[in-house]
C-alpha cells in the first residue's frame, strides 16, 4: 500500500509516503527561499507529498535563525523556484506555516518584529542565534485580542501567497510547542479571556485560523499538524487533553480540511500519544489522516494495512536519502543522516547525499 497512488482530496499523489516538515535553516538572505532549497526539494520529489520546513506567515514568527517566511513578494518568488522544481519532477508539495511564537530569540527576528505568545511566560531552554550563539529564549509579550486578529489575518494572507507561489496547499503547524499550540496547551496558555481558560477557549484560535485559511484558498488545500501529549518547548500533557483534541478534530472535520497529520515523538524518548487517542482522532476526522513519528518501511506498511492511517510521514530518512521511496521499494540500504549539518548553512549535508543512481 505504501507505493499505491492516493487522492488527497483534490490532489493526486503517486504514493502514500510523505516527507515530513524538516527545519533546515538554509534561507540565509532575508528569510527568502533560494535555488539551493529548490535543488533539495526537487531531489526528494519521489515522495507522494512533500511538506516543507516550517515557514513563518509573519515577521514575528521567524524565531529561529535562517528559517523561511511567506509574507512578501520576494519570498513568494523564492518559493516559486521550489514549487516549479518539484512539480517538474512530478511531485506534490505543501508549505507548512509555522509561527514560532515564544520559541524565539529577538536576534533572529527582523527589525520591528517582536516575540508574541498566548501568555507572557518565557519558553524554557535556549535558542541558537548567529550573532551570540546559544541564548535563552526572549520573554514574549502576551497578545491582546487585537494582536490575535492581526495574526489570523497573517495566516490568511500567507495561505493566499502559498497558492500564488505554486504550492498544492498549506499545513498549519499546531504542534511541537509553536504559536498555535501555545494557545492549545493548558500548560502554556494562561489566558482568562475567550482565547483561554477552557478547552473551547484554547481551541478557538486554531479553529479561527483554519477557517480564515479555508475562506482564502478552500478547505481541500488546508491541512493541519497536531501533537497531543507532546512535550517540546514547555508543553506536555494536561487534564482533559484527549477530550480537547477530539473536540478540535471533530470541528476541523466539519470544515472538510485537506488532512489531519498527527505526530508521535516517542521514538525520540518522549511519552507516546496513546494508541486509543490516535484511533479516536482518526475516527473523528472524516478525511485523509497522516501518521508520523519514528516510522520506517515496515511500520508504515503496518499502519496502512491496519487502517490506522491513509498516509505515513518520515523525516530524517528523507534528509539522508533523496531517493527514499525508490530505496524502500527495492529494500536497498539507507544512508545515515549527519545531524551536525541539519541546521548549518550551505550544501554540505543538504544536497550532497548520494542516490542509488549515483
Amino acid at each position: 500500500m505504501l507505493f499505491d497512488a492516493f487522492s488527497l482530496r483534490a490532489t493526486p499523489l503517486k504514493n502514500r509516503a510523505v516527507m515530513s516538515p524538516l527545519t533546515r535553516s538554509r534561507a540565509a538572505e532575508n528569510n527568502t527561499p533560494n535555488s539551493l532549497m529548490a535543488t533539495y526539494y526537487a531531489q526528494r520529489a519521489g515522495a507522494g507529498l512533500i511538506i516543507t520546513e516550517g515557514t513563518s506567515p509573519s515577521p514575528n514568527g521567524l524565531g529561529y535563525a535562517r528559517i523561511p517566511g511567506l509574507f512578501n513578494d520576494a519570498q513568494v518568488q523564492g518559493w516559486k523556484l521550489v514549487t516549479d522544481a518539484v512539480h517538474a519532477k512530478g511531485g506534490r508539495i505543501v508549505v507548512q506555516l509555522m509561527h514560532t511564537g515564544r520559541v524565539a530569540h529577538s536576534d533572529n527576528l527582523p527589525a520591528g518584529a517582536e516575540v508574541l505568545s498566548s501568555s507572557s511566560e518565557t519558553c524554557p531552554g535556549q535558542m541558537w542565534t548567529d550573532t551570540q550563539g546559544n541564548q535563552p529564549h526572549t520573554p514574549p509579550r502576551a497578545m491582546t485580542e487585537a494582536d490575535i486578529q492581526v495574526a489570523i489575518g497573517e495566516y490568511a494572507t500567507a495561505a493566499r501567497l502559498a497558492i500564488e507561489a505554486g504550492f498544492d496547499g498549506i499545513e498549519l503547524h499546531a504542534a511541537n510547542g509553536y504559536f498555535l499550540e501555545q494557545f492549545l496547551n493548558a500548560n502554556v496558555n494562561r489566558r482568562t479571556d475567550g482565547y483561554g481558560g477552557t478547552a473551547e477557549g484554547r481551541n478557538r484560535l486554531v479553529l479561527e485560523v483554519a477557517r480564515a485559511a479555508v475562506k482564502e484558498i478552500g478547505a481541500e488545500r488546508v491541512g493541519i499538524r497536531l501533537s497531543p501529549h507532546g512535550v517540546l518547548n514547555g508543553t506536555g500533557a494536561f487534564e482533559g487533553v484527549d477530550e480537547q483534541y477530539l473536540a478540535l478534530v471533530k470541528q476541523l472535520s466539519a470544515l472538510g480540511l485537506m488532512y489531519v497529520h498527527v505526530l508521535d515523538h516517542s521514538a525520540l524518548g518522549t511519552p507516546p500519544v496513546p494508541a486509543k487517542l490516535k484511533t479516536d482522532l482518526r475516527a473523528a476526522f472524516d478525511g485523509p489522516f497522516i501518521l508520523a513519528g519514528g516510522l520506517d518501511k515496515a511500520s508504515a506498511l503496518q499502519a496502512l494495512s491496519e487502517g490506522r492511517a491513509d498516509l505515513t510521514a518520515m523525516g530524517r530518512a528523507f534528509i539522508a536519502n533523496p531517493d527514499l521511496v525508490d530505496r524502500m521499494r527495492q529494500d536497498a540500504p539507507l544512508n545515515a543522516p549527519a545531524p551536525e549539518t541539519f541546521y548549518t548553512p550551505g550544501a554540505k549535508g543538504y544536497t550532497d547525499y548520494p542516490t542509488l543512481a549515483g
